[in-house]
């Protein structure tokens, strides 16, 4: 049964209503709060995972971050990631004047109100992506890599019309179609798998009523999902890394290091050039991805020093050294943290911030480290197919 955006479904002894909405629509915080009012559930399904839910609740989220350690821990990457999706819905929020993910909160307050069951129904976000990331190919890569740095600098206005169409489930079967066609492995792991998750804790939660608070792109998954069985711990699982991805970083720099090795063996005052250029594209390029990056010069020395070194060692990272450099010579305070919204609206604000510049150093230092390799790595074949053919 549908009755705008509500689906009502009849399980056994239980009933479960789904209800669809916008991200960053009023009207969807307002249609939340009515429905669990008009409901009354045992529990409330709410699309977060428990750390988006901590920080949701914890108001000192930011005076907690501790951004060395996210770094060392190698979520630099995942947390740029997250800090520029979560400006994309920001900045179509702020068009309205409301807060992103409000009907979620607003879930979670009535549901407290009415001392329901809160159920975290939706996938660890990091889980998500890692299976994403472990399983597209290069060009996938590429293409998503591309399409959230172009979400940076896109400032296309929807109107609240727009926000209420895309909550139809025609128009949403046919972009989700689009979508498919065009990046079907993205689709497969940010919607398919996380629809399935979805149900399963939605089934699971506890009570003969339940009020799920989706967004509307997985309601017609979830209804579907519903009446299937779903293996919540392969859900979330982390793929095992291929033996090729697993050797692949260690072929480019094996290549060199054995050509120049034989180089030696020749021409003595060749090898020391190739090493030479080597030293130098690699620490250059990647020096010159920090100070792209914004990164104190002390920032782009760790680079250029650490790249040579990272670059025939694939377990380091260049910007490892230099994002951790750039946190103690330029530490965030709890303001930068705080002004990230503010900051985040314009390239010259993010580029500025403390917080999202180290992120960008880690980044860019690898980025420029890699192009260095590759760079270096071309010159030195052919000086040795030169040298020996």
């Amino acid at each position: 049964m549908e009755e705008n955006n509500i689906y009502r479904i009849q399980m056994n002894d239980k009933e479960i209503v789904l209800v669809g909405t916008a991200h960053v629509s009023r009207n969807s915080a307002e249609l939340v709060k009515r429905i669990v009012e008009q409901e009354q559930p045992d529990s409330v399904c709410i699309e977060l995972d428990e750390q988006r839910y901590k920080s949701i609740k914890d108001k000192d989220k930011w005076r907690n971050t501790d951004i060395v350690q996210i770094i060392k821990e190698k979520k630099a990457g995942f947390m740029l990631t997250n800090i520029i999706l979560s400006n994309y819905q920001r900045k179509i929020a702020e068009q309205f004047d409301i807060q992103a993910g409000q009907e979620m909160i607003q879930g979670i307050q009535s549901a407290e109100e009415l001392q329901a069951n809160i159920v975290m129904a939706d996938r660890k976000i990091q889980t998500t992506f890692t299976r994403l990331w472990r399983k597209v190919s290069l060009w996938g890569k590429i293409k998503l890599i591309s399409s959230i740095m172009y979400s940076l600098i896109d400032d296309e206005e929807i109107t609240e019309e727009d926000l209420e169409r895309m909550k139809t489930e025609d128009m949403l079967s046919s972009a989700l179609t689009e979508l498919s066609k065009s990046f079907p492995t993205l689709k497969t792991y940010l919607v398919d798998e996380r629809d399935q998750y979805l149900a399963a804790k939605i089934k699971e939660a506890p009570g003969k009523k339940v009020v799920a608070i989706l967004g509307a792109a997985h309601v017609p998954g979830v209804q579907e999902e519903l009446f299937k069985e779903q293996d919540l711990e392969e859900l979330d699982s982390i793929p095992e890394k291929t033996l090729a991805s697993k050797i692949g970083g260690w072929i480019l720099p094996g290549l060199i290091l054995v050509m120049i090795g034989l180089t030696f063996t020749v021409d003595t005052s060749m090898a020391w050039s190739q090493v030479l250029r080597f030293i130098l594209w690699v620490g250059s390029l990647a020096a010159l991805g920090t100070f792209l990056a914004g990164g104190h010069v002390l920032s782009a020395v760790a680079s250029f020093v650490m790249a040579p070194l990272s670059a025939i060692h694939p377990l380091l990272a260049t910007g490892w050294f230099a994002g951790l450099m750039e946190a103690h010579i330029r530490k965030p305070k709890v303001e930068d943290f705080e002004r990230l919204s503010k900051d985040l609206y314009t390239l010259k604000g993010f580029w500025k911030n403390k917080v999202t510049r180290i992120l960008l150093v880690v980044a860019f230092s690898n980025i420029g480290c890699t192009i260095g390799i590759w760079i270096s790595g071309l010159n030195i074949v052919t000086s040795f197919f030169d040298l020996f053919f």
